[in-house]
C-alpha cells in the first residue's frame, strides 16, 4: 500500500537523489527542498505547495501533481513521463530545458513562463494557460491544445506539428518561423477568415 502523508511542512530538507515510489502527499508544503536528481514513480501530490524547490535533473514517471502551486522553483533538465498535473499553477519558475512526454497537463497555468526550447510530446493540455508565455523554439508536437489560452504567446520557431490548434488566434500570437503540417495550415487559414478553394 502507498505511504500517505497529510498536512506536513517540509523546510530546508535535502532529498538529493531520493527515489520515491508509491507515496501520497496531501495538503503538504515543501519550502526550499532540494529534489535535484530525485526520481518519483506513482507518487501523488494533491493540493500541495512547492516554494523555492529544486527539481533540477529530476525524473518523474506516472506521478501526479493535482491542483498544486509551484512557486519560484527550478525545473532545469527535469523530465515528466506519463504524469498528471491537472490544475497545477507554475509561478516565477525556471522551466528550461523541461521535457514532458505523455500525460495530462490540462488546466495547468504556465502564464508568462519562459518555455524557450522546452519539449512537450503527446501531452494532453486542454484549457492550459499559456498567455504571455515565451515558447519560441519549443517542441509542442502531438499536443492537445484545445480550448487553450494562447493570447500574447510567442510560438516563433516552435514545432507545432500534429497539435490541436483550434484555439489559436493567429492575430494574437507570434508564429514567425513556426513549423506546422498541412491540416494545421487549413485551420489557421480558416481562423484568419480565408476561404480555401
Amino acid at each position: 500500500m502507498a505511504e500517505v502523508v497529510e498536512g506536513r511542512e517540509f523546510v530546508d530538507e535535502d532529498w538529493y537523489g531520493e527515489e520515491m515510489v508509491d507515496r501520497i502527499y496531501s495538503g503538504c508544503t515543501f519550502r526550499r527542498v532540494d529534489l535535484t536528481d530525485a526520481s518519483t514513480r506513482r507518487v501523488t501530490f494533491t493540493g500541495c505547495t512547492f516554494a523555492n524547490v529544486r527539481f533540477n535533473a529530476s525524473r518523474h514517471h506516472d506521478t501526479a501533481l493535482v491542483r498544486c502551486a509551484v512557486e519560484r522553483s527550478e525545473l532545469f533538465d527535469a523530465e515528466f513521463t506519463g504524469c498528471k498535473l491537472t490544475g497545477t499553477t507554475f509561478t516565477d519558475c525556471g522551466t528550461r530545458p523541461l521535457r514532458v512526454t505523455g500525460g495530462d497537463w490540462s488546466f495547468v497555468s504556465l502564464a508568462g513562463a519562459d518555455l524557450r526550447g522546452v519539449t512537450f510530446t503527446d501531452v494532453r493540455m486542454r484549457e492550459v494557460d499559456l498567455s504571455g508565455a515565451n515558447c519560441s523554439g519549443a517542441t509542442l508536437t502531438g499536443v492537445d491544445l484545445s480550448a487553450a489560452t494562447l493570447t500574447r504567446a510567442d510560438l516563433s520557431g516552435a514545432d507545432l506539428r500534429g497539435s490541436d490548434l483550434t484555439a489559436l488566434d493567429p492575430s494574437a500570437v507570434r508564429l514567425t518561423g513556426a513549423v506546422i503540417d498541412a491540416a494545421q495550415a487549413v485551420v489557421i487559414a480558416q481562423a484568419l477568415g480565408l476561404r480555401i478553394g
